[in-house]
């Protein structure tokens, strides 16, 4: 493809709005360009990016039985009414009625078509298992889109959908789709982690997620390296570290005024103790009424946790609070307290400073189990350096982006919209349902994350809109214009993608724009074509740079796009 006869319109500065890296230089790239917050127009070389990653994926779903269907965008309320999610999601769902003032909404996720299909489609025991999969845009009214395509309210998805007769048959599909995304990953030259997850509003049996590292992410996962233990930090086991020495328990409990003092920093800056030596009391409004839920002062409350322990909560209101308590947020605490508590499992044991149910008064000596009493969970967040669930060795977190997710939806969608078969004995059973999702956008920025330099992308060569950069440093020369516009001619006739820089531009704006696209090779027809019949092929990864005749260039292109597709991808899988 001719640069002069193309739209990539690169910059020079950066967005003024963007603060991910992904942003900046698809932006400056000529990539993408933004039409409203959080909607993006994808450019030729962006949408050539996207192409390739959509092939690969195919691929790989094809290779494990999967037929692509086409659902579409709008789907009526009806099927997500039967499923219960027309009312438990919030504003993220783009509702709309039609001109006849039936109720509609743009699709998030097909979970209740695939289960429509289904019912209308599956009859017997011998019509499963199914995998079937679409590439398609989905609609999100994310509240804060940000970081470019990794946020935003309209995207393309890869969601894939198994249909089996049991749970067994589920665990062959779920498997075999990890295995799948593995290989997509690996070949789209992503660094990424295997990791356990909650399924969230999806549901189900069980959901792992798969997580490129990258300062831009808004995920967390905690990682051990010593037995391989990975998690989403919304769900991750770990031992906190120890916060000090605790007091001997006293035989009775003390009151301390505390004025004035009505979050944990400013009662240990007070009495003088570490935050770990403290109960941090939070009052949540559970199903059921008012629950109190207690961590160890020094750690964080981890609502999803919390949520699996309890069921759906909200925060208590400031009225709620002393209604529920008789006292303000900042004195509450468990002794004495007539309501529902759950505390995290550190805090079985110890003797600890918690609120008085009084104000501005705090009480020493509290033990749990002596002097309140508590269901116990595991409900704090994972922190780095924190031991390990299961093995006690220091957990590292990192922020990463989510590229991937599969889950184990069991009969969640199946029962509630009457998607059955007749089993072998004649018997109506659900079908067993897994839901499966890859977001293209997403590799493409996560593998700009994880591949640039101060001068620009450094693409994977499975996934750049071109393997080879064409440029001639002087269109005017006739000798380098010849042998360029030969070697156009011969490196496309070789099946090779090329785009060639054939502008009358400076050479320095060609070489700046070459190293901010990214291509993995640059073959540079400059001045030494005219000296010395040679021309420059340059590793856009590690700058190494071969002079050869034009004549060998094809060849010598085609081992070094071999020798980058050889490179090794770092994995970790949990």
């Amino acid at each position: 493809m001719r640069w002069s006869k193309s739209l990539i319109p690169t910059l020079k500065e950066d967005p003024a709005d963007a603060e991910a890296i992904s942003h900046k230089l698809m932006v400056r790239a000529g990539l993408v360009r933004q039409l409203a917050a959080g909607i993006y127009v994808y450019l030729p070389l962006g949408q050539r990016v996207m192409d390739r990653i959509t092939a690969i994926i195919r691929e790989e779903m094809n290779a494990i039985g999967g037929q692509e269907i086409t659902m579409p965008v709008i789907h009526p309320a009806e099927l997500w009414q039967a499923s219960g999610r027309w009312g438990t999601i919030g504003d993220e769902m783009f509702r709309l009625k039609d001109r006849y003032q039936r109720d509609l909404c743009l699709g998030m996720t097909h979970e209740e078509v695939i289960a429509w299909i289904a019912a209308r489609e599956i009859h017997s025991y011998r019509d499963l298992p199914q995998l079937w999969y679409q590439i398609q845009t989905k609609e999100r009214d994310e509240a804060r889109p940000k970081s470019g395509v990794l946020r935003t309210r309209e995207f393309v998805m890869k969601d894939s959908y198994s249909l089996d007769r049991d749970m067994a048959g589920l665990d062959v599909q779920y498997e075999a789709h990890r295995q799948a995304y593995c290989r997509i990953f690996d070949r789209c030259g992503l660094r990424y982690a295997v990791v356990e997850s909650d399924p969230g509003m999806m549901g189900g049996a069980g959901s792992h997620e798969f997580m490129a590292a990258s300062p831009a992410g808004e995920d967390q996962v905690a990682l051990c390296g010593a037995c391989g233990y990975a998690a989403n930090v919304e769900l991750a086991a770990s031992r906190p570290r120890p916060g000090g020495a605790f007091p001997p328990p006293t035989a009775g409990l003390a009151e301390v005024p505390t004025p004035n003092a009505r979050t944990i920093a400013e009662v240990c800056a007070l009495l003088q103790i570490e935050p770990a030596l403290t109960i941090k009391s939070l009052v949540v409004m559970g199903g059921d009424g008012p629950v109190l839920a207690l961590v160890r002062g020094d750690q964080q409350l981890r609502e999803r946790k919390l949520e699996r322990a309890i069921g759906a909560f909200r925060p208590a209101h400031r009225d709620e609070v002393r209604e529920a308590t008789g006292v303000e947020p900042g004195s509450v605490g468990p002794v004495g307290l007539p309501i529902r508590i759950i505390a995290d499992e550190c805090l079985r044991t110890g003797c600890y400073v918690a609120g008085a149910n009084k104000p501005d008064t705090h009480l020493l000596g509290v033990v749990p189990g002596r002097d309140f009493q508590a269901e116990f969970a595991d409900l704090h967040e994972a922190n780095a350096g924190d031991g390990c669930g299961r093995c006690g060795a220091p957990l590292a977190v990192e922020r990463v982006i989510e590229v991937g997710n599969i889950f184990k939806l069991g009969t969640k969608y199946s029962v509630s919209l009457k998607a059955v078969y007749l089993d072998e004995q004649g018997q109506e059973r659900p079908i067993v349902m897994g839901s499966y999702g890859i977001g293209p956008a997403r590799i493409a920025a996560a593998a700009i994350e994880q591949n640039h330099d101060a001068h620009g992308i450094i693409w994977p060569e499975t996934i750049a809109p071109f393997q080879v950069h064409l440029l001639v440093v002087n269109a005017k020369e006739p000798k380098m214009a010849g042998v360029a516009e030969q070697l156009h001619v011969d490196l496309s006739g070789a099946g090779l993608d090329v785009l060639y820089d054939d502008r009358e531009e400076r050479p320095g704006v060609k070489f700046k724009d070459a190293d901010l696209l990214g291509l993995p090779l640059r073959v540079t027809v400059g001045s030494r074509v005219v000296k010395d019949g040679v021309v420059e092929i340059r590793r856009r990864r590690t700058g190494e740079e071969i002079a050869v005749s034009p004549g060998e260039v094809v060849g010598r292109v085609r081992g070094l796009l071999g020798q980058a597709a050889a490179r090794p991808v770092e994995r970790a899988e949990r």
